[in-house]
């Protein structure tokens, strides 16, 4: 077994906000994150397959299909949009790098051919990030995401 990771870069504004709080209880919460207007970032994805070499071609999978994937899944539907108002999955989910990171694997679990998806990391700054091992990682207790509130 070999695990291979591939970076791809994507720039998003997104927002905090909990619908049930008032406008204090969000600034409370969570600060300058709570502005409606939003802020933005730019995100590192690292996605991590895991599989056996090729004998032939000497991969776990292709490099360019990987690219490609991460473009058509990731980068194509998050990059320079408001992840509140123009990602699906966030409509009713604060996108925390936490739950950026949940979304990506759901998106791209099972996509990815010949390997296993093992890990996304999703960078929101250079010293802040969230690594998702899947529903079932070892660690996770056997907690899915949805139960940690996690959902997408």
């Amino acid at each position: 077994m070999i695990f291979l990771t591939r970076k791809a870069d994507f720039s998003s504004s997104h927002f905090y906000r909990n619908p049930n709080w008032t406008d204090e209880q969000n600034a409370a919460a969570f600060g300058k994150c709570a502005n409606p207007h939003g802020h933005g970032h730019n995100y590192t994805l690292e996605v991590t397959v895991a599989g056996e070499v090729d004998p032939v071609t000497g991969f776990v999978v292709d490099l360019k299909l990987l690219k490609d994937i991460l473009e058509a899944e990731v980068v194509s539907v998050y990059d320079h949009r408001h992840l509140n108002h123009e990602v699906p999955e966030f409509k009713d989910v604060n996108p925390t790098t936490e739950n950026i990171a949940v979304a990506i694997w759901r998106r791209l679990d099972g996509k990815v051919p010949n390997a296993r998806l093992h890990r996304v990391r999703v960078y929101e700054m250079d010293d802040l990030f969230a690594d998702f091992y899947g529903e079932e990682a070892p660690g996770n207790s056997n907690q899915s995401a949805s139960s940690m509130g996690l959902s997408a």
